[in-house]
């Protein structure tokens, strides 16, 4: 009996999970507008579940800020507003950068592997001007460095900024000069990982971020 308990709580977890991450993603990838009501009813219906883990993902997305309830209206969708997403680069900045540091003097081999496949495989889309892929290589790259910092904190942190910005980082990488400047940017980062120069890590990541800010800046964040 127990057995079939824990499984039925699995399968429960598994469940808001799904629910949660698909509301979340259409949120941050504007499938979703600011002000656009969320229905539960029609969600449940759209998503082949019932109308608790709706409820539930929605009592979760509204506590992160991305979901705010209305008096008589219901659930609307608040998401990442200009603000937000300045405020998180802002904070990119004072901490990514440690995270580069930590890394460099703890990352493993077989993550320096990784590491140099992904810088690999993102010159290799550069050239190709596959931006789909080099975002997913970008965010392969910073996420290898997070996990290698060996801080879960940290780690935690940083890939919830990451998915929040992802569609103001879509539009950064779209600009062929700045998929260019990245690939440098991380090539520069690599090797003062490969070094173990913590110092010069964590400058570069510093100065990569507040480059990736200044761009968006430049484009008007008009896409976010």
């Amino acid at each position: 009996m127990e057995v079939v308990f824990g499984d039925s709580v699995q399968r429960s977890n598994s469940l808001h999970s799904r629910v949660y991450n698909r509301i979340r993603n259409d949120i941050l990838n504007g499938v979703y507008e600011p002000g656009e009501s969320l229905v539960e009813l029609k969600l449940s219906e759209e998503l082949g579940v019932s109308r608790t883990p709706v409820r539930e993902a929605l009592r979760q997305l509204e506590l992160e800020g991305l979901v705010q309830s209305v008096p008589n209206k219901g659930a609307t969708v608040r998401g990442v507003t200009e603000q937000d997403i300045q405020d998180i680069y802002t904070i990119r900045m004072l901490i990514e950068g440690l995270a580069a540091r930590w890394a460099a003097e703890k990352i493993t081999p077989e993550e320096l592997e990784e590491l140099k496949e992904a810088v690999d495989l993102e010159e290799f889309y550069t050239t190709k001007s596959n931006y789909g892929n080099l975002l997913r290589f970008d965010t392969r790259f910073h996420d290898i460095i997070f996990k290698a910092s060996k801080s879960k904190p940290l780690m935690y942190t940083l890939s919830t900024f990451h998915r929040y910005v992802q569609k103001a980082r879509r539009v950064s990488m779209s600009s062929p000069e700045r998929a260019a400047e990245v690939l440098q940017e991380h090539k520069a980062i690599l090797q003062a990982i490969i070094d173990r120069d913590a110092d010069r890590a964590e400058k570069l990541m510093t100065e990569h971020v507040r480059n990736a800010s200044l761009n968006l800046l430049k484009h008007g964040n008009k896409e976010t």
